[in-house]
């Protein structure tokens, strides 16, 4: 059985600004009061998200948002290493992100789901994943160059954004995390997006996007019939190279707040020793 430290290194590793917002942000903030240490990182910098905009000052601009997001959660934010449409899994990304993963240590990695609606979150998922896989391998270099780390990691993937893959197929969580008492701190991080309101509009047919988030979260609170209002779904990925098998850090830190959807979870209920 693993011994978490009293306070977990928890990395929320996403595409694009708002992107944990949407996502992942109500899990990001139970594990805040949970005592965690929380980072939060949009590998790419937004550069695309605008329709009238320069890309340099849409990029500016969605920094500065990520930046009053990441304060209202009281997370560390990390700069981003590309531009939209750029995040590919090839080895010079691969080292770059791995210096970051590396420098971190996260006990705990929120991130994209591996079947996602667009390449640069399925991209941004596969990176995040090997750079945590190889975080102990000596002759993988990082860029720049930064000490290998062996604690224990367990990776949760998130629903994509509208809750089905690029397919159409439906997003099937593992676990719910009731996220009901955080909503509106999940509510003003997603405020500090502001320059997303016309994008999203324009784009993606979202009049209003912060109450689409919030429909988002109750209809992947419906997957669960005696569970929450709000949720947010994970789905654990394998151990193997991370983690002991029965490291399940997520449910002995939010155990008020978990529901599980498969018999494997209940087995894993208690798996993790606290401080």
């Amino acid at each position: 059985m693993v011994t978490l430290p009293a306070h977990p290194v928890v990395l929320a590793a996403a595409t694009h600004p708002d992107d944990i917002e949407f996502c992942f942000s109500g899990t990001l903030l139970l594990l805040k009061a949970a005592g965690c240490k929380i980072h939060m990182w949009t590998l790419a910098n937004g550069c695309c998200g605008d329709m009238t905009r320069s890309r340099e000052e849409t990029a500016r601009i969605r920094w500065a948002e990520s930046q009053a997001s990441a304060a209202v959660a009281g997370a560390t934010m990390h700069a981003p290493l590309f531009d939209d449409l750029a995040v590919f899994y090839d080895r010079e990304s691969l080292a770059a992100v791995s210096a970051v993963v590396r420098e971190i240590r996260p006990h705990i990695i929120l991130t994209h789901s591996p079947q996602d609606y667009m390449e640069d979150h399925q991209n941004t998922c596969r990176l995040v994943v090997t750079a945590a896989f190889s975080r102990g391998m000596p002759n993988h270099i990082s860029h720049p160059p930064r000490a290998t780390c062996s604690d224990p990691v367990r990776i949760y993937h998130a629903a994509p954004h509208g809750l089905h893959d690029g397919l159409g197929v439906p997003f099937q969580p593992d676990l719910l995390v009731d996220i009901e008492s955080v909503l509106p701190a999940k509510r003003r991080m997603l405020a500090c997006h502001q320059s997303q309101q016309n994008w999203l509009e324009t784009t993606q047919g979202m009049e209003a996007y912060i109450e689409e988030m919030v429909s988002m979260a109750r209809e992947m609170a419906g997957k669960h019939t005696f569970g929450p209002i709000y949720a947010e779904g994970w789905r654990r990925h394998a151990h193997l190279g991370f983690c002991p098998p029965d490291y399940n850090p997520l449910s002995a830190l939010l155990a008020e707040n978990i529901h599980s959807l498969t018999s494997l979870d209940n087995q894993l209920s208690q798996p993790v020793s606290l401080p």
